[in-house]
């Protein structure tokens, strides 16, 4: 079959690998239908992601079609799942509470072990979600949005609270999306013009911030001096998840969407004062996937809007590193693999 490789930051090739054997007890094997890039595959090609060994065949967020289920599964062939790509343990303190998306040994496609930039997979049926009457490339945006559903899960705000959410890239869309899905009242803030009128004129999002000098005052002027009830910072940036505790309200709450590798340092008596509500977020569970599926196909995520680039297989070694440089316009590429 083929497959896109990354042997080493700055390469892609595509390559010819075996074909999944059958699948054992449990598992499934799955024909690739199409599959998101991730800002994450962005930066494995870049080679800014910190834990990662290469080769690697990147690809997480997928749509997929069942070829043959192995014994002990009861999905049929030709069924189109949206895959779930966080392989979880099943026995650590977090999958023994319900939490498999914070795993203690969590291996994920595409980074911790080879992903969906391939022609097939093998996946535990446990990990495919029925998509419904979802079209294979909608199902394949499922995942990512499937972060900013379980951000606002986490968040635990209750509308008609004002939520802010700092960064208007796929990541914070979607958060966005769902914020609003969830009753609440939305304002988006970021660094770029651009992404911001986008999100105003193509997602409805009218009221935004333009991070710079005076973002603190901005903030203050959009809620008459109260902050945000709640606060998603989605930028994988330092400084602004550092800025973000400013911008919550006394009682409020802070949903940490991204990550990143440095130490976060905050005032403390700042963060007391508020009783703020500090959350981490990461990935998504059953739960999240599902409500995502309904609210597609409800008619409330615009998928046709946020997929702005689409490419192929045989395509990807070349639109992948040139978007990677330039993104201007750009919220989410699609690769379509299935040729059929």
């Amino acid at each position: 079959m083929k497959a896109v490789l990354c042997p080493e930051p700055g390469r892609l090739e595509i390559v010819d690998r075996s074909r999944p054997a059958a699948p054992a007890a449990g598992w499934v094997r799955l024909a690739v239908s199409h599959v998101g890039i991730c800002g994450t595959d962005y930066h494995i090609f870049e080679g800014k992601h910190p834990f990662l060994q290469y080769p690697r065949v990147m690809g997480h967020e997928i749509s997929a079609k069942v070829i043959e289920a192995g014994p002990e599964t009861s999905l049929a062939p030709g069924t189109l799942v949206v895959v779930n790509p966080y392989l979880s343990c099943g026995s650590c303190v977090a999958c023994r509470s319900g939490k498999p998306n914070c795993c203690t040994a969590i291996r994920v496609l595409g980074v911790h072990t080879d992903g969906a930039f391939c022609e097939e997979i093998v996946m535990p049926e446990g990990n495919l979600y029925p998509a419904h009457d979802l079209a294979p490339e909608a199902a394949a945006t499922v995942e990512f949005l499937a972060i900013g559903a379980h951000a606002v899960r986490r968040s635990k705000a209750a509308p008609p609270a004002r939520s802010l959410v700092i960064g208007a890239g796929p990541i914070g869309l979607g958060t966005a999306i769902f914020s609003r899905i969830a009753g609440h009242d939305v304002t988006l803030l970021d660094t770029s013009v651009e992404r911001l009128a986008f999100a105003a004129d193509r997602l409805g999002f009218s009221q935004r911030i333009v991070a710079d000098g005076d973002t603190e005052r901005a903030v203050a002027r959009a809620t008459d001096g109260d902050g945000f009830d709640v606060v998603f910072d989605a930028t994988g940036n330092t400084t602004s998840m550092e800025r973000s505790f400013a911008h919550v309200a006394h009682g409020g709450t802070l949903v940490f969407v991204s990550v990143v590798k440095d130490e976060i340092r905050f005032s403390d008596p700042e963060f007391h004062k508020r009783e703020m509500t500090l959350v981490a977020s990461r990935n998504a569970t059953r739960v999240d996937f599902d409500h995502v599926v309904a609210s597609i196909r409800d008619g409330l995520v615009p998928v046709d809007t946020l997929i702005t680039h689409r490419t192929t297989l045989a395509e990807a070694v070349n639109d992948l590193p040139r978007w990677a440089q330039d993104k201007a316009g750009l919220v989410k590429a699609v690769i379509k693999v299935d040729t059929a």
